[in-house]
């Protein structure tokens, strides 16, 4: 919700691309972009451009030193560890090692989880 107390939608303003095989639409980074830049005449789209790369940058950024970001109502941004394991090859059947890695992890915020299910 705006300041002014304007609920802002992104859904019928975007040109969405279907997953056939998954059955959701994406929005892509392009269209944040030209959304945002519309809603705001007085910014140039170059200028929106580099402020939703600055954005994604810092998140980054900030899981990449193992940090935690957190937008209230939103959700948070955090790294998990995922342990070696072992796996299997799923065309050959053979057992493989799978190194440890750090995951990214996205946990909805309550106003989010609230407005999906539709008690906003």
């Amino acid at each position: 919700m705006t300041p002014s107390g304007q609920t802002h939608t992104i859904s019928g303003r975007y040109r969405t691309k279907q997953t056939e095989e998954q059955g959701f639409k994406a929005v892509i980074k392009s269209e944040l972009v030209q959304i945002i830049a519309s809603r705001n005449p007085h910014l140039f789209q170059r200028d929106v451009e580099n402020i939703v790369g600055a954005v994604f940058d810092e998140i980054t950024n900030a899981l990449a030193e193992g940090n935690r970001v957190e937008l209230r109502g939103f959700g948070a941004f955090s790294v998990k560890n995922r342990p070696a394991r072992s796996g299997r090859n799923p065309r050959t059947g053979e057992t493989v090692d799978v190194e440890e890695k750090w995951v990214p992890f996205f946990k909805t915020g309550k106003e989010l989880r609230d407005r999906l299910n539709g008690a906003v």
